[in-house]
């Protein structure tokens, strides 16, 4: 079996991906493919990680965590999704983005020692993603996160690098969370694995809480009597209904830092886009971009 293992990261997926997923799980189970509930094994592997100390699991434990979170151990292939995979929202940021990620999640990996795993993560340009997780820290009690931390100096390249240093035969598939919308599809078939004829069930809720719902039905009507005939021009509908139809507070993504200016967020914003094109260069890395 091959477990995937979707990163999040924080702030970015919501659980979206995974309960699209869920309302398709018989779909996918009839092509080989397990998507347990989260409730079946968050805690279950965080407390098996406690128990293990970082040594292997023994075949015996790994076929008795499998038979608790799946009800198909023959499939071939089990998506497990979980935001906190690499770090808690407090702990998320030090000297770089999710320092330690790569052996935290080597860990979880290591309670299959024996099945192939693959990784998947969305980021997020780091003007927003920062003020969006000091706030959530914040919210649990924790203090600021930021505080004593240089923005300008923490880069996602630099977690990818360490994630392929710590993993270095492991596939890893990455995305913005700012394309999500026009990518979406291909998102959810890069984790799951299913058919590529394969139509999922609810695959635009995001879009449909991103437009307006006047504009979601007139996309959906658009679509059924002018049905896309590629990827690309999928992404074009999409992007005029977005135009067209956005809900501005679900677009906006407004720094809400202290002492953050607006010189300081183009900055960062500038920064995300030259580490793209980094990351799409990183030997083992897959870009899905639009």
């Amino acid at each position: 079996m091959r477990i995937v293992y979707h990163l999040g990261v924080h702030c970015t997926d919501e659980d979206r991906l995974v309960r699209c997923l869920l309302k398709n799980r018989a779909k996918l189970a009839d092509q080989g493919i397990s998507i347990p509930s989260p409730t079946r094994y968050r805690n279950l592997l965080r407390a098996t990680v406690t128990q293990l100390r970082g040594r292997p699991a023994s075949d015996e434990t790994s076929v008795m965590i499998l038979d608790q979170i799946t009800d198909e151990p023959q499939a071939e292939r089990m998506v497990l999704s979980w935001t906190s995979f690499l770090s808690f929202p407090a702990y998320a940021v030090g000297d770089m983005l999710y320092h330690g990620g790569g052996e935290r999640l080597l860990s979880f990996t290591q309670i299959f020692p024996d099945h192939e795993a693959e990784f998947h993560m969305a980021i997020r340009n780091p003007a927003s993603f920062l003020p969006d997780l000091r706030q959530r820290a914040q919210a649990k009690g924790h203090d600021d996160i930021l505080r004593d931390v240089d923005p300008t100096g923490l880069r996602w390249s630099d977690t990818i690098r360490a994630l392929k240093q710590a993993h270095p035969g492991v596939p890893l598939t990455v995305w913005c969370d700012e394309d999500t919308p026009l990518i979406w599809p291909e998102v959810l078939q890069a984790i799951s694995g299913h058919a590529e004829e394969t139509r999922l069930e609810d695959d635009e809720e995001l879009l449909s809480d991103l437009i307006t719902e006047g504009g979601f039905v007139r996309y959906q009507t658009y679509c059924r009597e002018h049905p896309p005939q590629s990827v690309s021009q999928r992404r074009r509908i999409v992007t005029a209904f977005l135009e067209k139809f956005g809900r501005p507070e679900k677009l906006a993504a407004d720094a809400a830092v202290p002492g953050w200016s607006e010189d300081l967020v183009e900055t960062l914003t500038q920064s995300y886009l030259r580490d793209m094109d980094r990351i799409a260069r990183t030997p083992g890395v897959r870009m899905i971009e639009p």
